[in-house]
């Protein structure tokens, strides 16, 4: 689909994201393990290309809209049975909060790494993508209630369960962004008000290491965040 207005970069995100939703589409109506699957999608999509809020709410929404179109598929089946039917969004949502909480612990890494090579981004930057950073969870869990007021009952059901149990208990990005966000507020008060590395962007060294991760270069960034199942019912 053409984005007349949006150019060439609009066009790519549009394509970018529909195939994303295809993909999540197709991974619910297959079983198997959804999580995983789930995990692995959206990481690929955050590696492809640099992120502002409003291009990872689009990934996010793109995931979303996959989860309920597959779950949906998945009811209308001849003998179908709802909780085998709908057991696959549970996993699908908690996919998506692991692969949030790497891109968490990747802008976290970005920022280290930098730092230990005595490279510091600008005030500015950093209270960017500080803002966007803080807006995540919130908006994860916007993304997933507004995908839950538009579904069907019993998918609406569980993914309203889901946000509210979320609200309750955290997710695995609320958790992982406490101590990227204690380590972007560490270095914007060692930077203060000097500038280094005037053209150095740390969107651009997030997107690098995602990445890694996507490619499985970068393994231990999957190998330290451990999710919490926060995403399960109870």
């Amino acid at each position: 689909m053409r984005n007349k207005t949006g150019g060439e970069g609009a066009q790519k995100t549009t394509v970018s994201t529909a195939t994303l939703e295809t993909e999540v589409r197709n991974a619910i109506a297959q079983g198997g393990d959804v999580k995983r699957a789930v995990q692995h999608m959206t990481v690929k999509a955050l590696s492809s290309q640099h992120h502002d809020l409003e291009s990872l709410r689009r990934i996010m929404t793109a995931v979303m809209q996959g989860v309920r179109e597959g779950a949906q598929q998945n009811l209308q089946h001849p003998n179908a049975q709802a909780h085998t039917a709908l057991t696959p969004i549970r996993d699908a949502v908690a996919g998506l909060d692991a692969a949030l909480a790497q891109f968490a612990e990747a802008s976290k890494l970005a920022l280290e790494e930098a730092t230990g090579r005595a490279q510091k981004f600008s005030n500015e930057e950093l209270t960017r993508v500080r803002a966007d950073l803080e807006s995540v969870e919130p908006v994860f869990l916007d993304v997933v209630q507004a995908s839950a007021a538009s579904a069907q009952k019993a998918v609406s059901e569980i993914l309203h369960d889901l946000v509210a149990h979320a609200k309750r208990n955290g997710t695995a990005v609320g958790s992982q962004l406490k101590d990227t966000l204690a380590a972007l507020n560490h270095q914007m008060t060692s930077v203060g008000h000097t500038r280094f590395e005037a053209g150095m962007q740390l969107t651009h060294a997030i997107t690098d290491l995602m990445r890694q991760v996507a490619a499985g270069v970068l393994t231990g960034i999957a190998e330290r965040v451990k999710p919490h199942d926060n995403t399960k019912g109870g």
